[in-house]
């Protein structure tokens, strides 16, 4: 039950904090602006690919592979109980970019640090669980 809790909780946060976050991006800033911190901007851009600008003009197949991702994870979560906290990452952030590009057509990008691509929440939480995911893998 325990590991339930993790994955869905996991899972729900990131998709709750992607989409306020998106929410509030394309409230408070016209696509295309771009607010500088120094060190982080925030530039409200459309990404029609993949994690950080990859794949440009793939939005169907996106579409497609993001619904099948989402399906696939939450139908096979359980068999992997050591893998919980990195398979909810995972799904709230594959389930965040699939509800932009089925709204949007295209996935809302605004987190720019200057020497990579621009991202979103969703992206740096799936970044995130592959990097645990291969060091895991690599331990053993």
């Amino acid at each position: 039950m325990e590991r339930l809790v993790k994955f869905w909780g996991v899972a729900i946060v990131v998709f709750v904090l992607d989409r306020v976050s998106k929410l509030l991006v394309v409230s408070l800033l016209p696509l295309g602006a771009d607010v500088n911190f120094g060190l982080v901007s925030f530039t409200h851009m459309l990404n029609t690919g993949t994690l950080f600008g990859l794949g440009k003009s793939a939005s169907l197949f996106l579409l497609l592979f993001s619904l099948a991702v989402v399906v696939y994870i939450i139908a096979k979560h359980k068999e992997f109980p050591k893998e919980q906290i990195p398979l909810g990452l995972v799904l709230g952030g594959a389930f965040g970019n699939l509800i932009d590009r089925l709204y949007y057509g295209a996935v809302i990008d605004f987190v720019d640090v200057h020497f990579w691509p621009v991202f979103n929440v969703a992206d740096a939480a799936i970044t995130v669980a592959v990097l645990v995911l291969i060091l895991r893998g690599l331990k053993k």
